[in-house]
């Protein structure tokens, strides 16, 4: 089971990083943020204009079902990896 308070610290130590992590990092770390946070996907796909917020959308989509405790450790995990590369 997922530490909330990790979680949320892992929120913090994200903003320290001081090189902007690749694309796919930053889709990973919002979509199980999202996840980990408010669970399930939510509210209608984005328009063919909004491609960034299409691939959020995308993102988010392909973790239905997995649990809030799971998104969070792989998102605390992600961060973990980014702090030692990142820094």
């Amino acid at each position: 089971m997922a530490d909330t308070a990790r979680f949320e610290q892992a929120q913090k130590d994200v903003k320290t990083l001081n090189k902007k992590p690749g694309n796919d990092d930053l889709l990973f770390l919002y979509s199980h943020y999202k996840q980990g946070s408010e669970g399930d996907v939510s509210g209608k796909r984005p328009g063919m204009l909004d491609m960034v917020g299409r691939a959020k959308y995308d993102a988010w989509a392909k973790l239905k079902g997995m649990s809030k405790d799971d998104a969070q450790s792989k998102y605390i995990d992600k961060v973990e990896s980014l702090l030692k590369t990142h820094k």
